[in-house]
């Protein structure tokens, strides 16, 4: 495995890099690997925390000092801030901020999505400068249209930000309607063929598309594609972050990883919940979890 570096390396690294820059770098030195910090209320109970906001911000507490210095991306799921109100957004506050301080990657599992100036208002929210909920990157839904994501591809590349767009995700409920195809395409594959169509552009901008060399620099517009899937969208023109959910728990390997993204495998990180914070709460254990986990996803067999 590679040496570890501090998170302070790492920042100080890339801090002139966008998003999907700093995101492979990290998982160049901690693995391909996203965690979610879910506190769900029976994990809340099974580390013996009261499922109030006081038994949130303790788990919350813990996952940062776990993941901080362990995990390449780290991803709060704010429904489960959310449903304490006011008080539970002040934990999500604190708990991006504490991450950010660190030097550690997060996108905020939102799932915005709208049109005009509300979507605007969600880029701010989660993506502006001088929000309290300021993270790295977010996810957002498409389905008002992918163009009407425009905002919020905006300001993160004003800002160095991500966004991970759900293409075609891991629940079973959507694979109807993502596989809907008009004859040419389906409706996951239009939304990534879109996506990369603005990294291109964006890139373009930034004077990194063509004669970039043989793999453009990667865009800052990721996608969301479930591990589990046995027709995922093809990815070989996203040139952008891919995020894998279903590892672990829903079934899903790291050799499903391998397959969805075998032409830019560095692009692809997976993402594991449930398997990491089942062994919680000591934070020795959970630390130890993301390593292991970790460890199947470095490129080029460096483990």
């Amino acid at each position: 495995m590679p040496q570890q570096t501090t998170n302070q390396t790492l920042s100080s690294e890339s801090e002139n890099l966008g998003f999907g820059q700093r995101l492979v770098a990290a998982g160049q030195v901690r693995g391909r690997l996203c965690v979610g910090i879910d506190p769900h209320p029976y994990l809340l109970k099974q580390w013996g925390l009261e499922d109030n906001v006081d038994g949130l911000r303790r788990f919350s507490e813990a996952c940062v000092e776990a993941f901080a210095d362990s995990a390449a991306l780290v991803k709060p799921q704010v429904a489960f801030y959310e449903r304490f109100g006011s008080q539970g957004f002040a934990v999500l506050e604190e708990t991006l901020a504490s991450l950010r301080e660190a030097g550690c990657l997060t996108v905020a599992d939102a799932k915005r999505g709208d049109i005009g100036s509300t979507m605007a208002g969600y880029a701010d929210a989660w993506l502006g400068e001088s929000s309290p909920l300021q993270a790295d990157a977010v996810t957002v839904s498409p389905y008002l249209g992918v163009a009407a994501l425009q905002s919020v591809f905006d300001v993160a590349a004003k800002n160095g930000r991500g966004v991970f767009v759900l293409a075609a995700t891991s629940n079973p409920e959507a694979i109807q309607l993502q596989s809907f195809t008009d004859g040419s395409q389906t409706v996951s594959q239009h939304v990534v063929d879109i996506c990369a169509a603005f990294n291109a552009e964006l890139g373009a901008v930034e004077g990194v598309g063509e004669g970039a060399g043989e793999e453009a620099v990667p865009g800052d517009i990721g996608v969301v594609v479930g591990a589990t899937l046995e027709n995922p969208p093809e990815l070989s023109q996203l040139n952008g972050p891919v995020l894998l959910p279903g590892v672990g728990a829903q079934g899903a390997s790291a050799a499903d990883v391998a397959r969805i993204t075998q032409v830019r495998p560095e692009l692809g990180f997976a993402n594991v919940s449930r398997a990491v914070l089942a062994v919680g709460p000591q934070v020795a254990d959970l630390r130890a979890a993301v390593k292991e986990t970790a460890s199947e996803f470095f490129d080029g067999g460096l483990i």
